[in-house]
């Protein structure tokens, strides 16, 4: 059988599996295999050059059957309707997870924002906004960064909404600075939330963080701070990549001075002259593998390849169905996306909450949640896997469909 590099389809295929093992019937997959909404967006710009040039943007919203639902904005070139699709179901199995009231939401706009001005970009940021706004606000559908948007573009859209909104809405949007009602602790949420499962994934495997050979690939938000946490824990990292590269010391890379030396894109390894591919990379013989950078990285072409004990999905989607099955028959074990990588949406809920309360925590406290939050839901989805006798991500998305799934027959919607 050909493999499935679909992101789309591949997460309605397991999403189905997961249904069925649950108990449920065709009509609740039915409702769950598409986003209750999906808004295209053309939005107008006026380029520093006088010209105006028109991008295409979306807004996907899976199901709000337990709440608003809540999901990144990715500025990329590479950004397409099954993407954003995918994605929000994806959240909707994060939230599920980590037992937060939400749906899954996602957005994405097509451009590449290494090639725009910042005034471009807060033209875009704000037109964004304003195109979506029927179905946007802090009691429908709330937004957070995601590939390629920061702190500062969530500071833009929170300023266009309130302006629509006539008062201030903090609780619109998420991963805001600080001043502007932002949470302590949300830049490196998603990172933190990844080192808990890698402790816990490592604790299941009686391996020791400190020595543990670690190789991460992708340096950008997710994989700078996770080498810096390792790291800081006393394991050794021996390979870290990104776009251009990967580079490999199975004595432990010095990471505080390549974090010192990257660029604001996470590129570090153009610096260096005797790099290895990114596939050399994944196939290093470590303990831990972390694929931090994009989808369809490990398949059923290099499966077999992985020498790694425990692989932890800290992208999205970085490992196909078929590798799944393929790591999980040789005993590693794979913590997937939808557990590892919760982190960020549970301290952006966390920072809805502050906002709506008016009331903002200190960084120990929600470091304290966050911790609790991540090692219930790892042992949570441990436990299904085991006395159920399947794959982790399987179980992952049992726990994270069973909300939704539950909420739309209590709402009598199927």
């Amino acid at each position: 059988m050909a493999e499935n590099l679909n992101l789309f389809t591949s997460t309605q295929e397991v999403v189905k599996e997961a249904l069925n093992k649950l108990g449920y019937d065709e009509a609740m997959y039915e409702l769950l295999k598409e986003p209750l909404r999906l808004l295209k967006v053309r939005i107008p710009v006026k380029m520093d050059d006088g010209t105006t040039q028109v991008f295409t943007g979306y807004r996907a919203q899976h199901s709000d059957a337990v709440g608003p639902t809540k999901g990144g904005v990715r500025f990329h070139p590479m950004v397409s309707e099954d993407e954003v699709k995918a994605l929000s179901m994806w959240m909707t199995l994060k939230c599920g997870i980590v037992d937060l009231p939400y749906g899954g939401g996602k957005g994405g706009i097509i451009c590449d924002p290494r090639q725009m001005s910042m005034g471009e970009l807060e033209r875009l940021s704000r037109g964004y906004v304003r195109a979506i706004s029927q179905i946007v606000g802090p009691t429908k559908d709330i937004p957070a960064p995601d590939v390629f948007t920061n702190a500062q573009i969530m500071a833009w859209m929170m300023d266009e909404y309130s302006r629509m909104d006539e008062f201030n809405s903090p609780g619109f949007i998420t991963g805001k600075p600080l001043v502007l009602g932002g949470s302590k602790g949300r830049d490196r949420a998603t990172a933190e939330g990844v080192t808990i499962v890698i402790q816990e994934a490592a604790k299941k495997r009686n391996i020791d963080i400190k020595g543990a050979r670690v190789v991460i690939q992708g340096f950008g938000n997710a994989g700078s701070f996770l080498a810096k946490f390792m790291s800081d824990l006393g394991a050794k990292v021996i390979g870290i990549s990104d776009a251009y590269g990967a580079l490999h010391d199975p004595n432990g890379l010095d990471i505080d001075y390549l974090l010192d030396r990257r660029d604001s894109f996470g590129t570090v390894t153009t610096l260096f002259e005797n790099t290895i591919t990114n596939q050399e990379l994944l196939e290093l013989d470590c303990d831990i593998l972390v694929p931090a950078a994009i989808e369809n990285q490990i398949t059923a072409e290099n499966a077999h390849n992985i020498k790694a004990t425990i692989v932890v999905e800290a992208a999205n989607g970085p490992t196909t169905s078929e590798a799944t099955k393929i790591l999980t028959e040789r005993g590693i074990l794979l913590v997937p996306d939808v557990l590892a990588s919760a982190g960020g949406v549970t301290v952006s809920y966390f920072e809805w909450v502050q906002n709506n309360m008016g009331y903002y925590w200190e960084e120990e406290e929600v470091q304290e949640k966050l911790y609790k939050k991540m090692v219930d839901s790892f042992e949570a989805v441990y436990t299904t896997a085991t006395t159920r006798n399947i794959d982790m991500r399987l179980a992952a998305y049992m726990v994270g469909v069973r909300r939704t799934a539950e909420a739309s027959r209590f709402r009598g919607w199927v």
